[in-house]
Parts: C-alpha cells; sequence; structure tokens
C-alpha cells in the first residue's frame, strides 16, 4: 500500500484513469456538500492558507496493460474526486467561454485534469463513472449539448460551480490556484497484498453509514478483477437490485436478514447482518461468488414476489396480498425456502398455496386468539427443519397440529368463541377479515375501500326509544358487550343514510338497495 500526499492536479496529471466500480453508488453529493467545497476554497485565498485537507482517495492500481492509460479502481472518494472534477470543467468551460482572460488556460487542463490527450475512445477520459453517471460526465467533458429533461447531480452541481466562478468573487487563476491547494492523501493499494475490504470497512467506519445491503455487495465484489467483477454485477447483483424497485436500501436489508435467517436457522441482529453474512459465506455451500449471487437473484425473486404481490397466477397473488395485509414479514424466512423448494421441483405450485394458506391461517388464528406473537419469528425461523422432503406437505401440517402452549395453532372452536367475542372495530386487520367474509363465494367481489363500516346496533351512548326497547332492560350492558364485535358490523356505501335507524328499518333499507344493487 501507497499512501502520498498531493492535490487533485498531481493525483490526475499523467496517463491515467480513475474508474468508479460498477458496484459502486452513483454521484450523490448535493449542492450543501459542494458549497463547503467552494466556502473552502474561498477562505483559504482570502487568508492565504497554505493548504487545507480535504480528505483520501483510495484506489487499486490495476495491471499495467502494454498499451493505454494506468488505470485505478476508486474503491472510496468517488464522491470527493467527481466534484472536484466538475468544478475543474466548469473552470475549463470559462477560459473557453473568456478567451480574452489570459490567466486560465483551457486546453492545459483539459489535457492534464479532464482527457488523456493520446488516447482513444474510454482511456480518453480521465475518470469513468458508472451507469448515467457516465455518459453525462464524458458529455460534460466534451462540451456536448444535454438532452432536455435529463436529471442529474452532476449537471446541478456543475452549474453551481459555473455560477459561482462568473460571480467573479474570486479570479478563475485564483480558484485554480486555491484548487491546487486542497490536500489529498492518494492511497494506493496491491489488488494482490492488500486487504481492500478491511480497509473500505476502516474508512466507512465513520461519516454516513453504508446499508447492510451495500456493504455485503462490497464485500463480494470488490475482490474481483475488473472483468469479472463486471459480469457478476450486470448478471447477477443489478438485476436483484431492481427486484426492489425503488424502496432498494431498507428492503434489500430486510431480504439479506431473512435469507440469512432461512440459511442459519437463527435471527441475526439487524446491525449485524453484514458480520453475520461474512461469517456465513466461509462455511457456506457455494464455492464460487457466481453461484452464491446467483442463488440470491433467485431468492429475491421469491422475496420481492410476496413483498410487492406479483405472480402471473390471480391466487398466488391474492395470497401475497393476504400476507401484506396481515403483515406477515416474520413468515418470510420460512417461504423463502418453500418458495425455492417449489422452484427445483420438490412441491407442486398448489401445494405451495396450501402451505402459504395455512401460514396466514396459523398468523390470523393467533392474532383473533390474542396470542402474543414475539414467539412467531423464532417458530419461522426453525421451521425449516420440520421439512421431510418424502412428505414435504404433511410434515408441515404435523408441525402445526403439535404447536403447544405459547405457540400452539388455535383449533375451530378457540378461533370461533375468540372470534364472535373480540373487538372486530379497534383491531388493525378488521378490513381484511370483513372483506374477506363478504367475498368469501362471491360471484361479484367488492373493494372494501368503496364502503365504510357501519354498527348495525349504534355507537351513540343515547340509544333511541326503539333501540332500547329492542335490547331490553340491560341495553347498556348488551351495547357494551356486542358494540364492536362481529356480529354488530357489516359493510356498507350509506353509512350517514343508516345512522342511528332502528333494526327494522335497517333491515328493509338494506333489502331495498340489495334489490337496485342486483337489478
Amino acid at each position: 500500500m501507497d499512501a502520498i500526499k498531493g492535490d487533485i492536479c498531481t493525483i490526475l496529471d499523467g496517463d491515467k484513469q480513475f474508474l468508479i466500480p460498477v458496484y459502486q453508488r452513483l454521484y450523490s453529493w448535493e449542492i450543501s456538500q459542494c458549497k463547503r467545497l467552494w466556502d473552502d476554497i474561498v477562505d483559504m485565498q482570502k487568508k492565504g492558507k497554505e493548504g487545507h485537507f480535504v480528505g483520501s482517495i483510495v484506489n487499486i492500481a490495476e495491471k499495467v496493460m502494454p498499451a493505454g492509460a494506468q488505470k485505478f479502481m476508486i474503491i472510496d472518494g468517488q464522491q470527493r474526486m467527481t466534484t472536484l472534477t466538475l468544478l475543474i470543467i466548469a473552470l475549463r468551460d470559462y477560459a473557453l467561454d473568456h478567451p480574452d482572460d489570459k490567466t486560465i488556460k483551457a486546453a492545459q487542463i483539459d489535457n492534464m485534469l479532464l482527457k488523456n490527450e493520446y488516447e482513444e475512445n474510454d482511456d480518453h477520459y480521465k475518470l469513468l463513472l458508472t451507469e448515467a453517471d457516465r455518459d453525462i460526465l464524458i458529455a460534460l467533458v466534451e462540451r456536448k449539448p444535454i438532452p432536455d429533461g435529463v436529471t442529474s447531480r452532476l449537471l446541478t452541481n456543475y452549474q453551481f460551480f459555473k455560477e459561482q466562478i462568473e460571480k467573479q468573487e474570486l479570479r478563475p487563476a485564483k480558484i485554480f490556484e486555491s484548487m491546487r491547494k486542497l490536500q489529498i492523501v492518494n492511497i494506493t493499494l496491491d489488488r494482490g497484498k492488500d486487504d481492500a475490504q478491511a480497509i473500505f470497512e476502516s474508512l466507512n467506519s465513520t461519516g454516513k453509514a453504508l446499508s447492510e445491503s451495500d456493504l455485503i455487495r462490497n464485500y463480494l465484489l470488490m475482490g474481483l478483477e475488473p472483468n469479472k467483477q463486471k459480469y457478476v454485477y450486470e448478471h447477477f447483483w443489478r438485476p436483484m437490485e431492481l427486484l426492489f424497485d425503488y424502496e432498494k436500501d431498507w428492503i434489500m436489508d430486510r431480504f439479506f436478514r431473512d435469507y440469512l435467517t432461512m440459511k442459519l436457522g437463527r435471527i441475526p441482529k439487524r446491525d449485524r447482518v453484514y458480520e453475520e453474512f461474512k461469517s456465513w459465506r466461509g462455511n457456506s455451500e457455494f464455492s464460487t461468488i457466481d453461484e452464491l449471487c446467483k442463488d440470491l437473484l433467485s431468492h429475491a425473486k421469491y422475496y420481492t414476489n410476496m413483498v410487492f404481490r406479483r405472480s402471473a397466477n390471480s391466487r398466488l397473488k391474492s395470497l401475497y396480498t393476504d400476507m401484506s395485509e396481515l403483515r406477515m414479514d416474520v413468515a418470510y424466512p420460512f417461504l423463502l425456502r418453500v418458495h425455492n423448494d417449489q422452484a427445483e421441483g420438490l412441491i407442486t405450485e398448489e401445494e405451495l398455496m396450501e402451505i402459504i394458506q395455512m401460514c396466514i391461517s396459523y398468523v390470523l388464528r393467533r392474532y383473533i386468539c390474542e396470542i402474543p406473537a414475539n414467539s412467531l419469528n423464532k417458530t419461522f425461523a426453525t421451521m425449516k427443519n420440520d421439512i421431510r422432503h418424502d412428505d414435504y406437505l404433511n410434515s408441515i401440517k404435523r408441525f402445526f397440529i403439535h404447536r403447544e402452549t405459547y405457540k400452539v395453532f388455535p383449533d375451530d372452536e378457540k378461533f370461533m368463541a375468540a372470534f364472535k367475542a373480540r373487538d372486530m372495530y379497534h383491531l388493525r386487520a378488521r378490513n381484511y377479515i370483513l372483506s374477506h367474509l363478504e367475498n368469501y363465494d362471491n360471484k361479484s367481489p367488492i373493494t372494501i375501500e368503496n364502503y365504510t363500516i357501519e354498527h348495525i346496533m349504534p355507537q351513540n351512548p343515547n340509544l333511541n326509544e326503539e333501540w332500547k326497547h329492542d335490547l331490553g332492560p340491560n341495553w347498556k350492558a348488551i351495547q357494551k358487550e356486542y358494540l364492536h364485535t362481529i356480529g354488530n358490523l357489516t359493510l356498507t356505501a350509506y353509512n350517514s343514510e343508516m345512522s342511528d335507524r332502528p333494526f327494522q328499518e335497517k333491515w328493509i333499507w338494506r333489502a331495498d338497495l340489495k334489490k337496485v344493487h342486483c337489478a
């Protein structure tokens, strides 16, 4: 490992190219961070400071090719280096737009800090970013027009620096002079000798923390040769990231925790997922990164299908919706295993759906019977150990039947007794329950969002005389006992019209509405 103090100009000067690995985040610095950098430059010039330390850049030197620029893979410091490059481009553009200002030379900036003058194609550029960022940065370097509608922090921050230069708070030559006083420690690692991942973890122990999934991604890909790294990222990791839509970070973190729970048979702590993953990886069944990432991609498909309710099978999609409405995250580790077994032909899709339905019934029955849910995580985490491949479905049924005490699967008698007596109105799952009752064996299913919940016996503590008469002398006690139970709740689109009407009027009203609806 070589560590040399320098500035951005000495780092970029020469036939060099700095690459951002495919797995790194897109450029993410905001105006506030660019403003701090600009203020440091102005302050340094106005106060005559000799230097200002702005951090480090850590890179891995790739093998020297017979021809072409020497390449360095940046593993830390890409945000800082990209931002300084945007400032350099803004200075270069000022020089091109103001040829009368002889104190700053556009060609010198271009050929020393932005381009490798004698190289071609991608090698022509000092800094290459990833994905869409790459094309935008190249367009800025080449002064190509940016299509209308394109948004990027690269463009926003470039425009910020351009406007600051135009204000002439400092002459452009003085800006360039101050920029050369920004001190950077350039750390270059040897891929064969230095533990890049350990250094990366140490450098990222402060500041904005990376997500667990970010750390896992870097751990798996950082040690690979560039071509292999690109292959694994494009064929496995990037397709996996795309499955998680715009909620990537926190749902991917949850996925890795549930994936590890499935593999380990125990639940890792939320802030230890990355450490647990590294430990498990060393003893896993996968001999190569390709095999592991392929397995991750497969399980990520099962996981996101459940989370985002994706399936071409309408029944399976409906079950995923039920799981979501009941917030059955606890079952995901076990169901990951079952989905994988179905994909490998151990069970049919029908059997998969029956197992999901059993899990839904287990969670719902316990919820209605008010059995504490704190044991469910461990129950589903260890459930895979009871699966028998020669009798798959029945082994799961046996598992549920043999649960006792706080892990019990309530039978029909216990469930029905609790179901009739439970306060349903204030339950989180009340809409789920009422919609399923209404749509059971219904050829014209309803959308519950179009309805409101009506209390047949009104909530009003001052019941009218008709209701008091119907309920009898103990009407207050009866109202209190049954008000929010399932027998007193119904769905209607005419809640305000029904109001506190007597039972007979509500019944006639409902019957008339049903006739109109059927007609």
